[in-house]
């Protein structure tokens, strides 16, 4: 199955507010059903186990309502690791009022180097073509302190059907068409090695894991840490 890249809805200036609000929702739902907790959660619970840290400042990218680290950061606290959450998006509308919330580019990341412990995204990385990114990448190491963490789909046919199979579960036209573009723009594993390990990048320690339901976890382990 080839990538192929097709521009996504909720991406849009000229998006309906009420359908960018239902497919956020919608989002919110299949994260917590289909696994994008869970990996999220897991990423975090190998960085503790490497590192011995149970407390993480955490940056989540390209955020939207940002249930995936808010979720993940309840399940976390009953295993004694807490997590103080940033939001970060492009796009004010997108992020849950009341958090503790920046908009800016998740390419020029508006803080100093070193200023959370964890930079995390989930569902942002295929929306990015490789050149950019490895930027992202390099961006988002530059401002954390012990690793970057990368959870997205992997494209597989299996995973297209299963989209359309769950088109009665997703409320909004939106979520319909751009989960169809979701898992057709998605990497696999092994692209995504090649692109974070790019020749023109310092040496970087780069974990992969598969999760449930064609998620992809990725852990970008800063230099002055070790993985093992």
């Amino acid at each position: 199955m080839q990538r192929q890249v097709t521009p996504e809805l909720l991406d849009s200036p000229h998006c309906p507010p009420r359908e960018v609000e239902a497919s956020l929702l919608d989002i919110g739902r299949i994260n917590r059903w289909f696994g994008g907790v869970a990996t999220t959660r897991r990423l975090i619970e190998r960085v503790a186990a490497a590192t011995g840290k149970k407390h993480f400042s955490v940056l989540e990218v390209a955020a939207g309502l940002g249930e995936v680290p808010r979720i993940a950061g309840e399940q976390l606290g009953r295993k004694g690791i807490t997590l103080d959450i940033t939001l970060l998006d492009r796009v004010r509308s997108h992020l849950l009022a009341g958090s503790r919330s920046v908009v800016a580019d998740a390419l020029a990341l508006p803080f100093p180097e070193r200023a959370f412990d964890l930079v995390s995204s989930s569902l942002f990385a295929h929306h990015l073509e490789p050149a950019e990114l490895t930027h992202f990448a390099s961006e988002a190491l530059r401002v954390s302190r012990v690793a970057v963490l990368i959870n997205d789909l992997i494209r597989h046919p299996l995973h297209l059907a299963l989209v359309y199979a769950g088109f009665p579960l997703m409320r909004s036209y939106v979520s319909r068409v751009d989960g169809v573009a979701s898992v057709q723009r998605a990497y696999v594993p092994e692209e995504m090695r090649k692109i974070l390990s790019n020749g023109n990048q310092p040496a970087r320690t780069v974990e992969f894991s598969r999760h449930y339901l064609f998620r992809m976890g990725v852990v970008v382990w800063k230099e002055t840490w070790s993985c093992c």
